[in-house]
């Protein structure tokens, strides 16, 4: 791996991590459109991106967080909706990384989260304003962030659109789904790295790579800086209920990736 990679890989990782366009399907598609295979370093680099989109979560959402101390039953909430991605992670994990590593049928998450978006967008317009966040909501959202441990199914998307056709306020569903996030991605680290310190991983994956300290810093870096710029991007289209561009896009991902898993990878 080269600097320049490690810099691309994480630009990917932070705009499509908070972007409502799936990083995990971007990801996939990626590696298996050029044929890339980091070999042991992907693993690490993959930890490594992670905890720039963490720091990014972190200082976005830094005011909700410092809120959670003083508003148990939003901490509570918080909880609640983390519970059934927990459980999916556990029980669906043979499944999602079988997914992921066969790129299948990308197409079908990529659509199914522009259906969503586009149901939302239709509901806010219908609607002015919407409910303060309830444990309804919370347990709405949690299952559509449990869904969307699959590629292609946009985990920010899915989870602000649930909220908002459970009839939560706009604005609260995407400040919260941030908040969802973090619990998540700090789960799915420490999870990897514990079982790649255990193993021995660690230490043989960095020694493949060329140049394993400017690569890491690389990539943290530019994953924290676009995950920030993301963050911001997607909770001023929420608080507008405007995803038009983003429902664009994935729409013509879809047909994209479509066509690709019937006639272009089949073909290679």
């Amino acid at each position: 791996m080269t600097v320049l990679q490690a810099l691309f890989l994480g630009v990917i990782q932070g705009l499509t991590e908070f972007l409502p366009v799936s990083s995990s399907g971007h990801l996939v598609l990626f590696r298996r459109l050029l044929n890339v295979d980091l070999g042991g370093a992907d693993v690490v680099f993959d930890l490594a991106l992670h905890i720039g989109t963490l720091f990014a979560v972190c200082i976005a959402m830094r005011r909700e967080l410092f809120a959670l101390v003083r508003s148990p039953r939003r901490l509570l909430y918080l909880v609640l909706a983390s519970l059934p991605a927990a459980a999916a992670g556990v029980l669906l994990e043979d499944a999602v990384d079988e997914a992921a590593a066969g790129g299948r049928y990308l197409f079908a998450g990529f659509a199914a989260t522009a259906a969503l978006l586009t149901a939302a967008q239709i509901r806010a317009a219908k609607r002015r304003g919407g409910l303060p966040l309830r444990a309804v909501h919370a347990a709405v959202m949690g299952l559509a962030q449990a869904a969307a441990i699959f590629p292609g199914l946009s985990r920010s998307g899915a989870t602000v659109a649930a909220g908002v056709l459970a009839g939560a306020d706009r604005g609260e569903a995407a400040r919260f789904s941030f908040l969802m996030s973090i619990p998540v991605i700090a789960g799915g680290f420490a999870i990897k790295f514990f079982r790649l310190a255990a193993g021995g991983g660690i230490a043989g994956a960095i020694a493949s790579t060329r140049y394993p300290g400017p690569c890491i810093a690389a990539g943290v870096a530019a994953a924290a800086f676009c995950g920030l710029a993301a963050v911001k991007i997607t909770l001023s289209c929420a608080l507008k209920a405007k995803y038009t561009p983003f429902i664009i896009y994935l729409c013509l991902l879809a047909c994209a990736c479509a066509w690709l898993e019937f006639y272009g990878f089949a073909a290679g």
